[in-house]
């Protein structure tokens, strides 16, 4: 809507890069450790990740300054220290580097044919720019879903459990006993997706559980990593969707498990930690709603995704102004250079 010009979101399967993409503004999920999450509600401690949301990459550029600038974080305990000037290369050439393009992704079950050719479009204009475009393999990336929502709702359950009414969260009134109080606080407290999220990380760390599905999903982690690893072995970064559609309307998708898919193109970089980027590309041809790619790149190599984020900017820059081309609704149209 253009009311602000940064703000701020905790990604912890693509909650910066998809909303981004829906609405057409850039969102930047940092490498896990790079922006200190002191003050941030605990969800999936080894997954959370603060980043920024701007109109533009040289936008959030200045915002990781903002936020990194400090070093390491003594209160974050997986904090490190990044603070350099993450605009100091960003107009830098992309001549002779490489992107990986996934061709399984492309054809992924969900992904609509309006995503697929603007994803299309930026590789392209990457290669246009010099870029060579390289495919790559990543072979368990298929269990990254079923991985996530193992690790995520175990990690939710532990970290959540402090919102009992009593130091934390909300506060249920009227209470007779320190058991109605936490009881009824944490109902009356939580939304249903929460909720949801709790029980079944109760369940997937309960006797006789654990081992079946929270060991599997590490190890899965483990394997997705090294796939990772070994693509950027080969490329600097790679090229992707970050959702794989436009926006949804209110109520639209009912079923938690179809929601749950969306994230196919995003919860991997939580599950290893790399950095990852929504770059907008305009409007789709057939909803006339913002499309996007993605660029995901090494851990602790932000500053060089950025790079490769602004190069995909600049290409789809309006030829007329050079500014960023607006992905924004057909009734705000105009209004951008107001806002």
């Amino acid at each position: 809507a253009g009311e602000v010009a940064l703000s701020l979101g905790s990604d912890t399967g693509g909650s910066i890069r998809q909303p981004a993409s829906l609405c057409g503004v850039v969102g930047f999920k940092p490498t896990y450790g790079a922006v200190s999450r002191y003050g941030v509600v605990a969800f999936g401690s080894s997954l959370d990740q603060v980043g920024p949301f701007g109109r533009t990459v040289e936008d959030v550029a200045l915002a990781m300054n903002a936020l990194t600038g400090a070093g390491h974080d003594s209160y974050d305990c997986t904090s490190q220290d990044c603070a350099v000037d993450f605009t100091e290369h960003l107009n830098d050439s992309i001549e002779g580097k490489r992107v990986g393009i996934i061709p399984a992704f492309m054809e992924a079950e969900g992904l609509t044919p309006e995503v697929k050719a603007a994803v299309q479009r930026a590789a392209q204009e990457l290669q246009n720019q010099g870029a060579e475009l390289v495919e790559v393999d990543l072979p368990h990336l298929d269990a990254a879903i079923a991985a996530y929502y193992v690790i995520g709702p175990a990690e939710a359950f532990s970290n959540l459990a402090r919102f009992d009414g009593i130091r934390y969260g909300y506060q249920e009134e009227g209470c007779a006993n320190l058991s109605d109080q936490s009881s009824l606080s944490r109902a009356h407290g939580f939304g249903a997706e929460a909720k949801r999220r709790q029980m079944l990380g109760a369940y997937l760390l309960s006797s006789g559980v654990y081992d079946k599905y929270y060991y599997a999903a590490q190890k899965a982690r483990t394997l997705i990593t090294q796939d990772y690893d070994a693509a950027y072995a080969k490329v600097d970064t790679i090229l992707m969707p970050a959702s794989p559609r436009t926006a949804f309307k209110f109520g639209e998708i009912s079923d938690p498990t179809q929601m749950y898919l969306s994230d196919l193109y995003t919860i991997s970089l939580n599950i290893c930690g790399n950095g990852g980027i929504s770059v907008p590309l305009g409007l789709g041809e057939d909803t006339q709603l913002p499309v996007s790619a993605q660029l995901v790149g090494p851990a602790f190599k932000d500053r060089q995704l950025l790079t490769f984020a602004r190069a995909l900017e600049r290409g789809f820059a309006d030829a007329a102004t050079g500014a960023p081309a607006l992905s924004v609704a057909p009734d705000f149209a105009g209004k951008g250079g107001e806002l």
